[in-house]
């Protein structure tokens, strides 16, 4: 009797991502949260995308946030201050095949590290970057950062922040980023699923985290972000649904000439099929929505904008191909050798 062989299917699930280490963060750090978001969207995208786990790379700068990749069961490097972007392009264009992430901080990431993160989103390279925003410097123990907040008190500013602060969402925004997204870090199951959104995004996606540091800044988005009053303060944006928001779904946000109102439903006239239809791929919407902030505005989470537009890699090894057909696989030794001199004894 012939035997039939069985396949045996393998399931991915969030533990294979635990690394085994032990966190080094503080008790109660939204990290935590992320950890175990990033891990549960790891194992998704790993069986719906056909990503082995071995594929997964993460790399980080310095700071709380970019302990990360001594926690997750994949590749990762562990990069110098603000340069996690420009190491991730090169691992990236090196190999196309890996699912690089690039995880970050509000310091890290637009402070020293600003510039490579705004080419990096420009050139739309394939990776993921995950912006963890607490308004602090956490690791060296809390100086004001690029995202704090004019009046905040910290260790370098005993008086009050002075500087207006960066919004991560404008300037992802002004280099024309084909995904972003605002997310909470306590908020594991949407955090979740936009994670895994961004991994079937073909182009650089950048995810900005409000997390909570407990020390050194507790509870600074606890106003809108809070379970309790998140419905009525914050809004969340979907492609192709109006604007609602509050605990009633009874409030909503109209764009009239480019510029947002929130309405009643129900008061003066005002009908569900009045309030604006939310568009992710429109970028002068994506740009009112990104300024909304509460109090004056619900805050607004969710995926922002999404576009599908020709990625570095694609139009790098496009190019490469065309010139190889125009001149030829050509000849490194040749080109080594192209302008060379023979250095005769005197």
């Amino acid at each position: 009797m012939q035997q039939v062989e069985q396949k045996v299917e393998i399931k991915i699930t969030p533990k294979d991502f635990d690394s085994g280490e032990e966190p080094r963060w503080c008790p109660g750090c939204g990290d935590y949260a992320i950890l175990n978001a990033v891990r549960s969207a790891f194992a998704e995208i790993s069986k719906e995308l056909g990503i082995p786990k071995e594929n997964f790379v993460i790399v980080s700068g310095i700071g709380c946030s970019s302990r990360f990749p001594y926690y997750m069961n994949t590749y990762g490097l562990h990069g110098i201050h603000g340069r996690a972007t420009a190491i991730a392009t090169g691992v990236k264009v090196a190999n196309p095949n890996l699912s690089v992430w690039v995880v970050t901080g509000d310091g890290d990431g637009l402070a020293i590290g600003g510039n490579h993160l705004m080419h990096l989103m420009r050139r739309n390279l394939d990776i993921k970057i995950l912006l963890f925003d607490n308004r602090i410097y956490g690791l060296t123990k809390g100086q004001y950062s690029p995202t704090s907040v004019p009046g905040q008190i910290t260790k370098s500013s005993p008086y009050g922040v002075i500087e207006r602060p960066v919004d991560p969402v404008l300037l992802a925004l002004s280099q024309r980023a084909t995904f972003i997204a605002k997310a909470i870090d306590k908020d594991i199951k949407r955090l979740t699923e936009i994670l895994i959104e961004a991994a079937k995004h073909k182009g650089t996606a950048f995810i900005q985290i409000y997390q909570n540091c407990v020390v050194f800044n507790d509870k600074a988005f606890e106003d809108f972000a809070g379970k309790e009053v998140r419905s009525e303060r914050a809004i969340e944006v979907k492609h192709g649904q109006p604007l609602i928001f509050g605990k009633n779904l009874d409030k909503g946000i109209i764009i009239e000439n480019g510029k947002p109102k929130v309405v009643k439903i129900g008061e003066n006239g005002i009908t569900k099929d009045k309030i604006t239809v939310y568009d992710e791929t429109d970028f002068y919407m994506n740009f009112v929505i990104a300024n909304m902030h509460y109090p004056e505005f619900p805050e607004p989470l969710g995926i922002i904008r999404r576009v599908r537009e020709p990625t570095f890699e694609e139009l790098l090894f496009d190019q490469i191909e065309k010139a190889k057909k125009l001149k030829g696989e050509g000849n490194l030794k040749k080109l080594l050798e192209k302008n060379s001199w023979e250095v005769l004894p005197s």
